[in-house]
């Protein structure tokens, strides 16, 4: 509902000069490219006791592949990054890791460098997370532009997310 007030906003806004961007982002495979150091150093950012943080991980990095080939059964695969997907407990691991991509968006918006939309008398809204969807408000500033798209490459680096 959100999302659509901002965006009704944006569309019946008359006054002003100011511009807006609605920018709407997809995280390319989103589960199987998190990078579990990152997620274990989110959960410690967050305030996770220790311990939670351990099971976590041996929750999320406890998968080994292994495959028959020519009926003969090979050495396992062992995964570094991703969640499983089906598991109950990945979309909240999920959301977990989006936090330090919403917290850097937050942190520039509270010292204005990225300037959400705001309408009569809503607080501003700089960015809205749906499972892996992402909407992104900002002034259609070029400035505001590339801040943005630092925050995005500082995440995606950070994360192993792709972000399109």
């Amino acid at each position: 509902m959100v999302a659509i007030e901002v965006l009704h906003f944006m569309k019946t806004k008359t006054r002003g000069n100011d511009g807006y961007v609605a920018l709407k982002l997809d995280i390319s495979k989103a589960y199987d490219r998190m990078d579990w150091d990152y997620l274990r150093q989110v959960m410690v950012k967050m305030g996770f006791d220790p311990k939670w943080i351990h099971w976590m991980s041996l929750r999320v990095e406890s998968v080994d592949y292994y495959f028959l080939v020519n009926g003969e059964t090979v050495d396992p695969i062992i995964r570094c990054r991703g969640l499983r997907q089906g598991d109950p407990l990945s979309p909240y691991l999920f959301i977990i890791c989006v936090e330090g991509l919403s917290s850097l968006i937050s942190d520039a918006d509270v010292q204005n460098n990225i300037l959400g939309t705001s309408g009569r008398g809503a607080p501003p809204v700089s960015h809205l997370l749906f499972a892996d969807d992402c909407f992104l408000f900002f002034r259609a500033e070029e400035e505001q532009a590339q801040r943005m798209k630092n925050i995005l490459l500082n995440y995606e680096a950070a994360s192993g997310q792709s972000i399109s």
